[in-house]
């Protein structure tokens, strides 16, 4: 399935009605600083390199930042984190992500979710996010990338339910596994983790800045042992 067929559905999903009704409200309501945005108010797509190597894997968009601007941590304390490391890293044109027509450009990496809606809470539940899964399994199907970075605990979780795996690797900021090729995926892959780059994260020095570089770096070294 071609991306932005996919992509044509999840605008149209309606599925998890706590979410419709969340992402809905905060479009309409919005927050003061941005009282003259238009928001996105809809499922938010996917972003990056159609022929990336490598997909990062997120929860789910912020209420003011991603279900603002329409575009995966864009918009948000989160997305200036990502971004900044990505820049550094050369997987991003620009250090800053601020709306669709930034001129952001990503290169060979992916970024995308569990959860397409933003949560109340940043927390979606089980079923929402079981909801999801399609929409993540046909990207993967199409994108077929060698290393995925879980970021944060539950998108590990999530993307060891969707292989098939059991919940018994243990989560560890940098630690790698290895995925088996699956029905939608040809190939076995690296399954890289790392904390999410949350706000609170940062801010108590839980991901710094130094580890952040570090992930970034694995990834390139996962990369460099992959035959071309």
């Amino acid at each position: 399935m071609l991306l932005n067929t996919l992509n044509s559905a999840l605008f149209q999903c309606r599925r998890c009605p706590r979410l419709v009704a969340w992402r809905e409200e905060v479009a309409r309501l919005k927050r003061r600083a941005f009282r003259d945005w238009e928001y996105w108010g809809k499922p938010v797509p996917g972003f990056g390199d159609p022929q990336a190597r490598v997909m990062a894997v997120g929860l789910a968009p912020g209420a003011h930042g991603s279900n603002r601007t329409g575009r995966m941590f864009t918009g948000d304390a989160s997305g200036e984190f990502l971004y900044a490391a990505l820049f550094r890293a050369g997987f991003a044109s620009q250090p800053e992500s601020h709306h669709r027509a930034d001129g952001l450009t990503l290169n060979d990496i992916y970024i995308t979710a569990v959860c397409r809606c933003a949560p109340p809470g940043n927390k979606p539940t089980p079923q929402e996010m079981a909801n999801c899964q399609p929409y993540l399994e046909r990207e993967i199907e199409h994108i077929q990338p060698k290393v995925i970075v879980a970021l944060g605990r539950i998108a590990f979780d999530a993307i060891l339910r969707l292989f098939g795996k059991p919940p018994s690797p243990t989560f560890a900021h940098g630690a790698v596994f290895s995925l088996p090729a699956s029905s939608f995926i040809s190939h076995p892959s690296s399954l890289l983790c790392s904390y999410h780059p949350s706000r609170q994260n940062t801010q108590t020095g839980r991901l710094t800045t130094e580890m952040f570089d570090a992930v970034w770096r694995k990834v390139r070294e996962l990369l460099d042992q992959i035959p071309r």
